[in-house]
């Protein structure tokens, strides 16, 4: 078994290939929100709920990183923008592989914004930070967003199966990218992507509407979810994160684990 293989083991589950990845990179992207202002509480919290791993910028491993209880996987984010910067969309390198290594990441992710104006020197860093993982046996994850003066809809399933391919051919190990909204359209996205495809939360909605889309991208043929936002700013966070890996990891319904949030 090669490194890469061992560390994925660490960040998916072993039986069922799936994941439920918990990020927490928005610190550097709008600051410090709710539910990220105690970064080990916020760890502790997804981590009880059953999450398969959190991820973040290095803070996230100088502050926040579990010291104690149940295990959870590492994930580094390599790159950054700020909400105030004058294009949030131009995603920079602020990190390495093999820091990443020296940190004792389980994995490492990238952000990639196809059709922003500077997409192409983001799939050149992508390219380069693939090539590296490779090197090193370091599972990458690739954030594929449609997003640009190009994209007239951002969750079209051309976009985004577009996106998640480019991911795919480009060497990244999992991708993850946007639920186009229903199971049909985005079964197109996990077809025409070689790895395993993840889907984003986006902004927080109400549990059900969330619970139900992914459960959609779960029969759609996804391998999980990296859901943020939905999770960390729950009321309870470890109750949505084990409801979620319900439908995950067991293939329950959204109606049935919605159940779990009402005790």
């Amino acid at each position: 078994m090669r490194g890469k293989d061992i560390r994925l083991e660490r960040i998916m589950n072993r039986d069922s290939g799936t994941t439920v990845i918990v990020p927490m990179d928005h610190g550097v992207t709008v600051g410090p929100i709710a539910g990220l202002i105690d970064l080990e509480q916020s760890v502790n919290l997804v981590a009880d709920g059953g999450a398969n791993a959190v991820l973040g910028h290095m803070g996230l491993a100088l502050h926040g990183y579990r010291k104690g209880g149940a295990d959870i996987g590492l994930i580094l984010h390599l790159s950054a923008s700020t909400s105030l910067g004058p294009d949030p969309n131009d995603k920079v390198i602020v990190n390495t592989v093999t820091n990443a290594l020296k940190m004792g990441a389980d994995g490492v992710s990238v952000h990639i914004n196809i059709g922003a104006d500077n997409e192409a020197r983001m799939l050149k860093d992508l390219g380069m930070v693939a090539v590296e993982c490779i090197e090193w046996g370091m599972p990458l994850l690739a954030m594929m967003y449609p997003r640009g003066g190009k994209i007239e809809d951002e969750s079209s399933v051309e976009a985004v199966s577009h996106a998640a391919r480019v991911a795919s051919e480009l060497g990244a190990d999992i991708v993850k990218t946007v639920y186009t909204g229903d199971p049909d359209s985005f079964r197109e996205v996990t077809r025409g992507c070689h790895v395993p495809v993840v889907i984003a939360g986006g902004s927080k909605g109400d549990d059900l509407s969330t619970l139900r889309m992914i459960e959609g991208a779960m029969e759609a043929g996804a391998a999980g979810v990296s859901i943020g936002r939905n999770a960390f700013q729950h009321v309870t966070p470890d109750k949505f994160v084990y409801a979620t890996a319900m439908i995950v990891h067991e293939g329950r319904t959204a109606d049935e684990a919605i159940e779990v949030l009402k005790v």
